[in-house]
């Protein structure tokens, strides 16, 4: 049976609506694993470097994707709350035309600029060049790759969240198979691996644009519409949290790299990129949940249903601290299989990775909080909020940890800033939770 966004949720139907999020965004995570087990294992440690280097370059180009989709469907959602599904469908409309347009010049600036930014970001020699290969590649989808960022958030609005993870999985496959193709059978190296992934970006983000062309029978569809520019600042200034957030991460990543480069080398950099390529699946589970609610809570909220407001919070929390604890065991217990699953082939490093990863697996415990709580608000129409709470937790508190822990506790304090910045972000989230509880109504 169909679930609606006007339902009421009890944990089983919750579940049922989230699932499919969560498995969109695990997916998503793992292909890009696979691509990284790749071009680790089948063209090398320096090849690895290097597209790890410059991959929160082409993060923060594609930011703009998540904050039209979560900032636009929590407003599509309010408003298809309050019943008017013609208004909603054509701000649906005006903000995906919009991400092609800016998708279009965003790839182009990134294309000109990659070489000077590889070169500022640290790369050297043959990691230049590698670089550069790899980028220019992957920023020629990049219009896609914002599609399909903003299309993960709408489907849901849409009530088709089954449909969103049925395209990730087609995307996902396409991907990994054809970097098997392109990297083992071809051995094209990393322009295979780049190649790979901008065709697997053009499925996820291209049909569902057929999808939402055509008749179809979900919330949404996309219409004939005009510039709104209340709703494009609207959208920007709700799913500002999330732009911050994105941005964010690739500018700490930069940020960890000098400080792994200035640390241990090489090895440090590339022990980081097996830890984050994991970290992704695992704080997949928290985003796919967060944007799984995020148009229910919207909705109820625009319907004024402060009783399924709160229903939908109090199950949050205990899927919250339930999942925690699950990662930080599964985390340490799986730090050696999945290191050695990336760079058995060398056993220096990956007698860093297994134990950096291990001591990065106790901030599962936290990450829930503050990604959730900045969903909430930009849910409930509060950009603000939101913003400050996804920019403490992803810039301030995360660059403020990777600049004094290693100089208290060595190399060991840079696995160990990430426990110390999620602490304050769980801090800072719960206490904005606690001051508009009342204001909310949740």
């Amino acid at each position: 049976m169909k679930i609606q966004l006007s339902d009421h949720f009890d944990f089983k139907k919750l579940f049922r609506f989230v699932i499919p999020c969560i498995a969109m965004m695990i997916f998503t995570s793992i292909y890009g694993v696979v691509d990284g087990y790749f071009v680790s294992n089948y063209v090398g440690k320096t090849s690895f470097a290097a597209v790890n280097l410059i991959m929160p370059f082409i993060m923060i180009l594609g930011a703009l994707g998540f904050m039209f989709g979560t900032g636009g469907s929590a407003l599509v959602a309010i408003i298809l709350g309050e019943g008017d599904k013609e208004r909603a469908n054509q701000i649906f409309s005006f903000l995906v035309y919009t991400v092609v347009v800016l998708g279009c010049i965003i790839a182009v600036v990134g294309i000109i600029f990659i070489e000077p930014v590889a070169v500022w970001l640290g790369a050297e020699g043959e990691m230049i060049s590698l670089c550069v290969s790899y980028g220019r590649i992957i920023l020629c989808a990049l219009p896609a790759f914002m599609l399909q960022n903003t299309f993960q958030s709408f489907f849901v609005t849409a009530e088709k969240p089954k449909l969103g993870l049925v395209v990730t999985l087609i995307a996902g496959v396409t991907n990994m198979a054809l970097d098997a193709l392109f990297m083992v059978v071809f051995k094209w190296g990393v322009e295979g691996a780049a190649v790979a992934t901008a065709l697997s970006q053009c499925v996820g983000g291209i049909v569902p644009m057929i999808y939402f062309f055509r008749k179809n029978n979900s919330l949404l569809k996309l219409t004939k519409t005009r510039f709104n520019g209340r709703a494009l600042f609207k959208a920007c200034t709700n799913g500002s949290s999330e732009l911050v957030s994105n941005i964010s991460m690739s500018l700490v990543s930069v940020l960890y790299n000098f400080q792994l480069m200035k640390y241990a080398g090489e090895n440090g950099i590339a022990a980081y990129g097996v830890i984050m390529y994991v970290n992704f699946i695992f704080i997949a589970i928290f985003l796919g949940y967060s944007i799984g609610t995020a148009p229910i809570i919207g909705y109820n909220y625009g319907a004024g249903n402060e009783k399924e407001l709160k229903n939908i919070f109090n199950k949050s929390m205990v899927f919250l601290i339930g999942a925690g604890i699950t990662l930080t065991t599964a985390g340490f217990f799986l730090a050696s299989p999945l290191s050695k699953f990336f760079v058995g082939y060398d056993a220096e490093l990956c007698e860093m990775t297994i134990g950096a990863f291990k001591i990065y697996s106790i901030s599962f415990l936290f990450v829930g909080f503050g990604i959730f709580g900045s969903s909430l608000f930009t849910a409930l129409g509060n950009g603000l909020i939101s913003a400050i709470v996804s920019f403490l937790r992803t810039i301030v508190f995360q660059v403020f940890s990777i600049l004094i822990m290693p100089e208290i506790m060595g190399m060991e304090g840079i696995w160990y800033s990430v426990i110390v910045a999620e602490i304050l972000a769980t801090i800072v989230a719960i206490g904005f939770i606690v001051k508009y509880k009342k204001k909310y109504g949740y």
